[in-house]
């Protein structure tokens, strides 16, 4: 069955997407697999880091031609497009960093999948590229969007426009990813690098990606209203407000952090 798997190995969750005879190519039952996922991952509250993968020899191919190729305009527009571009937000905007483990090719919606983490460590024998418009369509789950604030303007414009694909040394070289490793070592490799993140205060750590997060652009308010309410949650007043709410009084404020 399509789905997203997960797995938790002390601090670490491990989320693979597994639908190898597709080349880990998503359908709807793929993108609300992956929406599950996150949030089974973000509810533990063991889990510092999470690695996405994919099962198999490829990270993903991207949206399944067959799950949407039929689709009339508005269904596509609506019950595909906007809403892989939830699933995606969902998964670029977890409380823990996230690492992109890249076995195999991530083309299209898979490059889009790997843009949504915060590391990327991919396999020497990798392929990246966004060929949307050699089928008469366009990146859709922010290619065109999260990819410009990533990775610039330029390098996108050569894979949407021009069809250039890459291989993992050429995308280290431009940024699209952030290490290279031998086949078949990403995932200890991932491994290696959560650990390290891990380690680290995490408190600290997911504050930092909010701040980078909303630096980059990439939903200021979001960013902006959550550090807000976790300073407000920490603070004497808020434990007064509650207390009097219950108690059916007025509060007394003392402006205490």
């Amino acid at each position: 069955m399509a789905e997203v798997k997960v797995s938790i190995e002390r601090a670490i969750a491990i989320m693979t997407v597994s639908r190898p005879e597709k080349l880990n190519a998503f359908d709807l039952d793929m993108l609300k697999s992956l929406a599950s996922a996150c949030d089974e991952v973000e509810a533990n509250a063991v889990v510092r880091v999470a690695i996405l993968t994919g099962e198999g020899k490829a990270f993903s191919a991207g949206g399944d031609i067959k799950a949407w190729g039929g689709m009339r305009a508005e269904e596509f527009g609506h019950a595909w497009v906007r809403f892989g571009h939830r699933v995606f937000e969902r998964l670029a905007t977890m409380r823990m960093p996230v690492i992109a483990a890249i076995n195999g090719h991530a083309l299209g919606g898979g490059l889009e999948l790997a843009a949504a983490a915060d590391i990327r460590i991919a396999e020497a024998q990798v392929k990246i590229g966004l060929p949307e418009t050699s089928l008469g369509m366009v990146p859709g789950w922010s290619g065109t969007q999260r990819l410009v604030r990533r990775f610039g303007a330029q390098i996108v414009r050569r894979m949407a426009l021009g069809g250039e694909m890459f291989s993992a040394e050429e995308a280290l070289r431009h940024g699209l990813i952030d290490s290279v490793v031998e086949t078949g070592t990403v995932l200890s490799a991932a491994r290696d690098y959560a650990a390290r993140i891990a380690q680290r205060g995490p408190a600290a750590v997911e504050i930092c990606k909010l701040m980078i997060a909303s630096a980059n652009g990439e939903d200021n308010g979001m960013a902006v209203e959550a550090l807000g309410g976790i300073l407000a949650a920490k603070t004497g007043d808020l434990r007064e407000g509650v207390a009097a709410f219950g108690e059916k009084r007025s509060a007394q404020f003392k402006g205490e952090w």
